[in-house]
């Protein structure tokens, strides 16, 4: 499966049934993980929604400087990543290192309530070192735990819960500020609360294990096209691998050598070199647009909201319609959210259109690159796999911080935005060629 796969075509159902029927499609490790991520995405996205707005108008940060904090962000996420990865692939235990990564983001969201540029810089690097490690182990729990033809719709599922969290973090935020004195304060210290509650979830609901049969059946219903009412195959016993199948960085690297991983990890670094930011966009669409100070945390809402809806109807049309046609659209999304602020008249529609855009962006890619990748990789090195294109994805997105950051600060935000677009417009023609299907099977 790749990029271009598609699976057998179902007869269309109504709304409620699909969805009952996502649910009962996946195995109760996806719906563990998507509450853990709903939680957890609640405390991250409080600290996201304000801290621009915190660091550029309250701490007087350039766009240069926050340029390089929110690249060291993504830089360390990114080298963490894979090290994650590594080390659930190497100790054949996901959830213990998952939880080790959203302890860590946990215990460090104290540092954010000392007002000094330093500490805060080590807050966010430590809570991107903590995502950085469960990112690969998390994603590798859910694809071990459904069938390949089903894990676009169970990464979309995923998504959607994870997307909820980052619809109530910003409403939460925004709360806050509007009742309580300490302002950022108050969000910080309740955003470490919330983080901790999510580990806690994590410990006492997601099963340990790194496939299905360790978390329990994973389906409830037979494959495509069977009826739904024949139990499951078993799995086999999972067994000891031998020393030539151990999961080391040699083993890892040498995936790169198959031509469909390299083409996906070439495309995800490509198109990350000129994706910016979250952050950045929900910069230039408060100056381009206006809007309030006060109202700046709600930005990330109108991502997020679109975000929730779309998930899982995109990983479903993913599986069925084919995984590169959803990645590429997604990011013609995206160029023409850029192509709104460089060019749309600053009319009241403008702000709702470019987070529309924004959030669809999302839906249609955060999800089914993961996938994707899953299809091309053994089990034994399943965490490994995606934490490879993750990472090469994540230092792209760092390096393109630091460059937009920059090019804003020499030469203003609409040619810097300009650039990122035509970049961006040049990179997708190129994976639209290199995602294209073939014979070749490797």
């Amino acid at each position: 499966m790749y990029l271009a796969d598609r699976s057998t075509p179902q007869t269309p159902t109504s709304a409620p049934d699909r969805l009952r029927g996502t649910v009962r499609a996946v195995s109760p490790t996806v719906l563990a993980l998507g509450t853990v991520s709903l939680v957890t995405d609640v405390s991250s996205e409080m600290v996201s929604a304000v801290l621009p707005l915190y660091l550029v108008m309250g701490l007087g940060l350039s766009p240069l400087g926050f340029g390089m904090l929110d690249g060291v962000q993504n830089g360390v996420s990114a080298l963490v990543q894979l090290t994650g990865g590594h080390l659930a692939d190497r100790v054949r235990n996901h959830k213990l290192i998952a939880g080790i990564g959203y302890g860590l983001s946990a215990l460090v969201k104290p540092l954010l309530l000392v007002h000094h540029l330093g500490a805060l810089g080590v807050s966010l690097a430590l809570d991107r070192t903590g995502k950085g490690l469960r990112t690969a182990p998390r994603d590798a729990l859910i694809s071990l735990s459904v069938p390949p033809e089903r894990q676009g719709r169970a990464f979309g599922l995923h998504r959607a819960m994870d997307t909820t969290g980052a619809l109530l973090g910003p409403i939460a935020a925004f709360l806050i500020l509007g009742v309580a004195a300490g302002g950022y304060d108050a969000v910080f210290a309740v955003s470490g609360c919330v983080a901790a509650f999510g580990v806690l979830v994590l410990l006492l609901f997601v099963p340990s294990g790194t496939s299905g049969a360790a978390g329990g059946p994973a389906v409830a219903s037979a494959p495509s096209g069977k009826n739904p009412q024949l139990p499951a195959p078993q799995l086999p016993a999972p067994r000891r691998p031998g020393p030539e199948e151990r999961a080391d960085l040699r083993a890892a690297f040498a995936l790169l050598r198959g031509r469909r991983l390299r083409a996906l990890f070439g495309c995800a670094v490509l198109l990350g070199l000129t994706t910016v930011s979250d952050a950045f966009l929900y910069l230039l669409v408060q100056r381009r647009t206006g809007v309030a100070e006060q109202l700046f945390p709600l930005l990330p809402l109108g991502t997020a909201a679109v975000f929730l809806l779309l998930a899982l109807p995109a990983g479903r049309l993913a599986d069925r319609i084919g995984r590169r046609t959803a990645f590429l659209a997604g990011h013609a999304g995206l160029l023409l959210a850029y192509a709104l602020l460089l060019w749309a008249p600053a009319t009241p529609a403008l702000p709702y259109l470019v987070l529309a855009l924004h959030g669809a962006f999302y839906a249609a890619t955060d999800g089914v690159l993961p996938a994707a990748v899953a299809a091309v990789v053994p089990e034994r090195l399943r965490a490994s796999g995606i934490a490879l294109v993750g990472t090469g994805q994540a230092l792209a997105r760092f390096c393109c911080s630091l460059a937009f950051g920059a090019a804003w600060a020499a030469w203003g935000d609409g040619p810097a935005l300009a650039s990122a677009a035509a970049g961006l417009a040049c990179c997708a023609a190129v994976a639209g060629v290199a995602l294209r299907p073939t014979g070749d099977p490797r």
